[in-house]
């Protein structure tokens, strides 16, 4: 099963970003996504930003999840 995740960009360079994942830095493959810039939500899987994202996805994802996280599954 493959999951995709909300990273939130800290820097851009070229088709390449620096992203925050739970307070995770990683770099991530920006090339698909038009008008990238730090701040920007995205939607990231394997490495690669699929879609952006706003702050009210990010909180929703967030909302539905925490109910696992409470229980110990996430």
């Amino acid at each position: 099963m493959c999951l995709a995740v909300p990273a939130k960009i800290i820097e851009c360079s070229g088709n390449t970003a620096v992203v925050e994942i739970g307070g995770v830095r990683r770099e991530a493959n920006i090339s698909f996504i038009d008008d990238a810039r730090p701040g920007d939500y995205l939607l990231l899987h394997a490495g690669f930003a699929i879609r952006k994202w706003t702050e009210d996805d990010v909180r929703e994802y967030r909302d539905l999840l925490k109910p696992l996280a409470d229980m110990g599954g996430a």
